[in-house]
């Protein structure tokens, strides 16, 4: 064999050693990823949802416990048993739902969303396990006034954000004004009031609010693009997950079992009951949320306000500065902005913090700056004179300050710390974009499971007056006292 030869003999082996080795190291990579790793370590599996959303996932009472059913949660549970791990289902707003998955929030995503070329590119997907097309529901009595796409010219037409839905109203019903809503009970709310003519929604949800209100129907046109495909949503890269998960909904979920989940779901969502005695714990449970988040809020929010309001007095010029920094910053920026820096910049850093802990530290964060002024403004209205009389008596500058200043100060402050306590109440309204149980997160829960949109606003409304008004009248008792006390 000449050299040329036995060199390129050489060459040409080791090429095919080199591949052959590559190869088997491929086939091991797709064995697990980075999500699969952390799943079976963990030995839970959260999945994020947003159960406003009947009949994929809503609330429901049975026993006298609330659960969070639908087809997509008997699917993700499915999905848990055959991963070998537990389910812990991570519920949030629709929009908020891809951020959390991104940030590292949750570990799967299934509400109902359609895959894109757009979040293609930032998500992974597994393949399509039911198909709702979507459709128009519109009023009965309008049905026949839109036969064609054409029709919806000079029409308003509601979608849910960031949805297929959205997309498909803008693309295909031209002419039509469209406006995007978070939840679907809104858009149903303006439907039947008759603010929207029509709104786009999945055959399923369509057909459970006719089911519930016979005032809606389908319009008789056919939206094209296809959509309506539902699919698990991964982390990027999740290769061996959504390999797992793929196999699971080909054997296990496509066809006759995910539409048997689905009419027991709907089956499940028309349990005939009284308003107040199904959905009666739901109010209780936001109002215990709501009242928790706005006492830690204040108590710790008055904490914080105390070392910002004596850091802002101290000498030395940086404690000053940090001070204004931070309460310049809290106060002129959005109480919502500030709820997600703290909810996806904990998930981060590491730190895997609950939606209400996130919820609380944000509450008392931003309460603190607001406390810090009202307190700085009670220190400043106390005279002068007080504290040289305190000093020449022999008190040093802390005793001072807690003996004379702080309690003058109190006394001036109280009304306004007791409107902050009210505006804080107000406020925790805010938390339920990340999934918080409170009252406001607890009327859309109702929303979504009752396809009522109006009656849930006034019991909450009714509730908010209640506790504002009582603790208004209960701060007035309190000021009377403490004037009497120091008369």
């Amino acid at each position: 064999m000449k050299l040329w030869q036995k060199i390129g003999f050489a060459l040409l082996t080791s090429v095919t050693l080199a591949a052959g080795l590559n190869a088997k190291q491929v086939t091991a990579a797709t064995k697990t990823d980075p999500t699969l790793t952390k799943i079976e370590k963990a030995g839970v599996v959260r999945v994020g949802v947003s159960p406003d959303y009947a009949p994929y996932e809503f609330h429901s009472t049975a026993s006298g416990k609330d659960k969070i059913v639908g087809f997509d949660i008997t699917m993700d549970k499915l999905l848990a048993k055959r991963l070998g791990v537990k389910l812990k289902l991570v519920q949030m707003d629709n929009d908020a739902l891809l951020a959390a998955l991104e940030s590292g929030k949750v570990d799967l995503v299934v509400s109902g969303i359609t895959p894109t070329p757009e979040r293609d590119k930032m998500v992974d997907f597994t393949i399509p396990y039911f198909n709702d097309p979507n459709v128009v529901l519109v009023k009965k009595a309008d049905k026949n006034k839109f036969k064609s796409l054409s029709s919806f010219k000079n029409a308003k037409i509601g979608a849910q954000i960031t949805t297929i839905q959205e997309d498909q109203a803008k693309k295909y019903l031209k002419g039509a004004t469209v406006t995007s809503l978070k939840k679907v009970t809104d858009e149903a709310a303006q439907l039947s009031q008759g603010k929207l003519d029509g709104i786009v929604v999945p055959t399923t949800t369509a057909k459970s609010y006719i089911m519930q209100d016979g005032s809606f129907a389908i319009a008789p046109v056919k939206i094209p693009g296809g959509g309506g495909e539902s699919a698990v949503v991964l982390p990027e890269g999740s290769t061996a997950l959504q390999a797992k998960l793929n196999h699971i909904l080909k054997t296990e979920v496509i066809g006759k079992p995910i539409r048997t989940w689905r009419d027991a779901a709907i089956k499940q969502m028309t349990v005939k009951k009284s308003f107040l005695s199904k959905y009666g714990p739901y109010f209780l449970k936001g109002t215990e949320y709501t009242l928790g988040l706005a006492v830690i809020g204040v108590a710790l929010g008055f904490v914080l306000g105390t070392v910002l309001a004596m850091m802002k007095r101290s000498k030395l010029w940086i404690l000053k500065a940090l001070a204004n920094i931070y309460i310049e910053f809290v106060r002129g920026t959005p109480l919502l902005i500030q709820v997600f820096i703290v909810f996806f910049g904990t998930q981060i850093i590491g730190l895997s913090v609950s939606g209400f802990v996130s919820g609380a530290i944000a509450m008392f964060l931003n309460s603190g700056a607001y406390v810090a002024e009202i307190i700085r403004s009670g220190l400043n209205s106390v005279p002068k004179g007080q504290e040289e009389a305190a000093r020449s008596l022999g008190l040093s500058g802390s005793q001072t300050m807690q003996l004379v200043v702080l309690p003058q100060a109190l006394r001036t402050i109280l009304p306004a710390l007791g409107n902050e306590f009210v505006s804080v109440i107000k406020e925790g309204s805010v938390i339920s974009v990340i999934g918080v149980g409170e009252l406001t997160f607890q009327t859309s829960v109702v929303q979504g499971a009752s396809f009522r949109a109006f009656l849930p606003l006034m019991i909450t409304a009714g509730i908010y007056f209640v506790l504002t008004f009582g603790l208004t009248r209960l701060l007035r008792l309190m000021e009377k006292q403490f004037s009497k006390a120091n008369a």
